[in-house]
């Protein structure tokens, strides 16, 4: 399968800044592309990018005063198996002493995940008597999906697992934010994503395409795939990047005031698309 991805964002701003970004595809999909991420600048600015401690590619773009707005374009073409997320159901959950050092990082609370908070007592008189492993992620996934409902126009950038939980409304990130913290609750390391996520293999949603965001968590030595906002085992996901939460990863951290002129996202599967036109798709 050959999935179109890409994005079209602008953004005002009023003063010199800097802004980075999670914009490109992450390294462990880059081998999929087809060709070479067609990311640009408008205006023509000088960009570098890096690599972050959860190996996401990061771009840098330093604003000079007088430009009033900027604008970032991308599009690719990924290949993709087009099969859903696999499931493991006999994936164990590890006992601490045999997790991995840099795993324990996705145990602690972070900054919008609060496991030192009162869900930690709540995961466990929850979720403390379903079995280990994959059928309590499972259990995890199922509560958050149904505790929660989907309202855009309730999104709120600052909103935190603890606040999603109590409000019971919120958008992908807030589910994940939600399952991710129920899991560190009960020992089960998990990591936020984000990426592009397409109505491939399911009926179109009437929205704006937008990115998604779903989480991993690990066990039986490797990481997973599970998506609280959906509850579902998708076609098609291509991972951004992945951290604690979304603080690390945000798609563009702005250092001063800016508002969002246009967001626009695509992620479609192409049909029958010949070969000879895939790079300029």
């Amino acid at each position: 399968m050959l999935i179109k991805i890409g994005y079209d964002i602008e953004m005002a701003v009023n003063a010199p800044t800097t802004v980075l970004g999670a914009l490109h595809v992450h390294p462990s999909r880059a081998h999929d592309l087809q060709a070479p991420e067609q990311f640009a600048v408008e205006p023509a600015l000088a960009f570098t990018t890096y690599q972050d401690v959860f190996d996401n590619t990061i771009v840098r773009v330093d604003v000079p005063a007088g430009v009033g707005s900027v604008r970032f374009t991308n599009h690719a073409v990924v290949a993709d198996p087009g099969v859903p997320d696999p499931v493991v159901p006999d994936a164990r959950q590890h006992p601490l002493h045999e997790l991995p050092l840099d795993v324990f990082r996705f145990l602690l609370p972070s900054r919008y995940c609060e496991v030192d908070s009162e869900l930690m007592g709540f995961a466990w008189n929850q979720f403390g008597a379903t079995p280990e492993g994959w059928a309590r992620v499972q259990a995890i996934v199922d509560y958050t999906h149904q505790h929660i409902r989907f309202d855009y126009l309730q999104a709120r950038a600052n909103r935190t697992a603890l606040e999603g939980w109590r409000e019971g409304v919120g958008v992908c990130r807030d589910y994940a934010h939600l399952a991710v913290t129920l899991c560190r609750c009960m020992n089960i390391p998990a990591r936020y994503v984000t990426g592009y996520l397409g109505d491939i293999g399911v009926p179109p949603v009437p929205c704006p395409m937008d990115f998604s965001a779903w989480f991993e968590v690990y066990l039986g030595g490797a990481w997973h795939t599970f998506d609280a906002r959906h509850n579902a085992r998708r076609i098609g996901r291509v991972v951004m990047a992945r951290g604690r939460d979304a603080t690390d990863v945000p798609i563009a951290m702005v250092f001063g005031w800016h508002q969002l002129n246009r967001f626009d996202v695509v992620t479609d599967e192409l049909q029958d698309a010949p070969q000879a036109l895939l790079a300029s798709v």
